[in-house]
């Protein structure tokens, strides 16, 4: 009898996600970002040195979780009149709630707050979506959203094809004046916060003019076809008193974490930054990329719009040396013949991506692992992240690459360290040519600097280095170098995962799935 009613209940299902489609866009309003904020807080403190760089806009690096975290509330407690967030993953823990307790406080004051969420990468509860979306002074809208809401995981299997292109962008800008761009999403995991893992990561603070163009990236994204307001999608507005009661559990939530470790050396590193007046910017040219929302709507093969497609148009041709930051590395044809390309200039290539034992997508490592031996004969230096920092009697050191229990998620690349793109975009075929990327090009070689000196001199602490070698045989193999106090010692096969991960990903490798990574 069980048998029989949960079939019923399958079918049931499948009738249901068969026969669901998403609204028409006629009820939603188009909105712009709002440019009069010169006389905003953010505006009037920041003009004095803007005006002292014409042209140029400010960086500064966020390789702390805790000050990526901090940055953020501080530009929602500072917002003045407008708040614009574009996210892949918000997730209902500390630091998310924390971040929308600061939102509607701003909300509260008169600003206006737009969030732009992806549907599939957030799984957020629409209930709790609709509460916040029912105050006067916020509007959340989704990406690409799955037209079943009931039965949303099932939907999404029916309508693959589409769901399947999703918006990985992350920024967050305040009054048009101050942006956060990078690889973070918001999550404890993302700040330092998790005692499970922590994602190693950068962001950048930026102002001055790349902002502006942050802000139309927003617009052009917040009013796509793409897009659909949460009310709009669900056809109901939130019932009576919904944010009334999102508040008060909201604010026992934040109350009872108030004392907690993370937000106790959040509110010393507030004090400490503060006090020191911690936050140094570099100057110098930025160009703000991203792909065209519709790009989801086209063939993965067509380069229109892509954000690739405009880095190429910037036409860098580092001469001396390139340093690839990528959780998920997996080059392609394409990829490789840039490589190799670069080998045969003469240019030093150095990566960075997870090993096995450190990344939380296995099946993004068995395409990787394809070119290990192809990048290795291109002369590619190769680092895979350990999941803990070797103990070299400074256990407590931690770098811009993070300490223990990591996990790479940072994607940052540059070139002849005098420039450097921070953003969202791996370099693998689902950033390439599915989802949707941005990132920031920097030209300064002060920050570009500060990446690279925040990376290398730590690299075989962090990270296994790896080497092709011959056996007594003549075959060539490969080797994980793992150095530590006691110096180097050679790992014959993928270090710290036991045989059945290994064979998961030997089965992962055969598969025809590389497109999909």
């Amino acid at each position: 009898m069980k048998k029989h009613v949960g079939l019923i209940l399958w079918l049931l299902a499948v009738l249901l996600s068969a026969c669901a489609s998403l609204p028409p866009q006629s009820g939603r309003t188009v909105t712009h970002v709002l440019t009069d904020t010169q006389d905003t807080r953010l505006g009037r403190a920041l003009a004095p040195s803007e005006q002292a760089h014409p042209g140029d806009s400010a960086f500064h690096l966020l390789p702390s979780g805790v000050d990526a975290f901090l940055a953020r509330i501080v530009l929602a407690e500072t917002a003045d009149r407008t708040l614009d967030l574009q996210y892949y993953i918000w997730h209902d823990d500390l630091t998310g709630r924390s971040l929308a307790k600061a939102l509607l406080d701003a909300a509260d004051r008169g600003v206006r707050v737009r969030i732009l969420l992806d549907d599939l990468g957030t799984s957020a509860d629409d209930q709790v979506l609709l509460a916040i979306d029912s105050h006067p002074n916020v509007e959340i809208r989704l990406f690409n959203p799955v037209a079943e809401r009931t039965f949303k995981k099932l939907g999404s299997a029916f309508e693959f094809s589409r769901v399947n292109r999703r918006m990985h962008n992350k920024s967050m800008i305040s009054d048009d004046q101050a942006a956060i761009l990078g690889g973070r999403n918001i999550g404890d995991e993302y700040f330092g916060a998790s005692s499970d893992v922590a994602f190693s990561d950068i962001d950048v603070l930026l102002h001055g003019p790349v902002v502006s163009d942050a802000s139309k990236v927003f617009d052009t994204f917040w009013n796509s076809d793409e897009v659909y307001p949460i009310d709009l999608l669900l056809g109901k507005k939130a019932p009576l008193g919904a944010i009334d009661a999102y508040r008060v559990k909201l604010a026992g939530i934040t109350s009872a974490q108030q004392n907690s470790p993370y937000a106790e050396e959040a509110k010393a590193r507030l004090q400490q930054v503060l006090q020191t007046d911690d936050f140094e910017f570099s100057w110098g040219h930025a160009a703000l990329l991203y792909d065209d929302p519709s790009k989801i709507t086209r063939s993965p093969n067509d380069p229109q719009g892509h954000l690739l497609t405009k880095f190429k148009a910037l036409n860098v041709e580092p001469q001396h040396d390139v340093l690839i930051i990528s959780p998920y590395f997996v080059p392609g044809e394409e990829g490789m013949a840039w490589i190799k390309s670069l080998d045969a200039r003469g240019v030093d290539v150095t990566v960075l991506t997870n090993s096995l034992a450190a990344t939380d997508v296995a099946a993004v490592h068995a395409g990787y692992q394809r070119y290990r031996k192809d990048l290795l004969d291109a002369g590619v230096h190769l680092f895979e992240l350990r999941p803990v920092a070797a103990d070299d009697g400074e256990k407590t050191k931690k770098t811009l690459l993070g300490s223990s229990k990591a996990s790479l998620h940072a994607k940052t690349y540059v070139f002849d360290k005098t420039s450097v793109f921070i953003g969202s975009m791996n370099l693998d075929p689902r950033s390439l040519t599915l989802n949707t990327e941005m990132g920031v090009y920097c030209e300064s070689a002060p920050l570009a600097a500060q990446v690279v000196d925040g990376v290398e001199p730590d690299l075989n602490r962090v990270a296994w280095r790896l080497e092709e070698r011959k056996n007594a045989n003549g075959d060539s193999h490969i080797v994980w170098i793992e150095t530590g106090s006691n110096g180097a010692t050679v790992i014959p096969d993928e270090p710290n995962v036991s045989s059945m991960q290994r064979l998961e990903i030997w089965f992962l490798g055969l598969l025809p799935i590389e497109s999909e990574l």
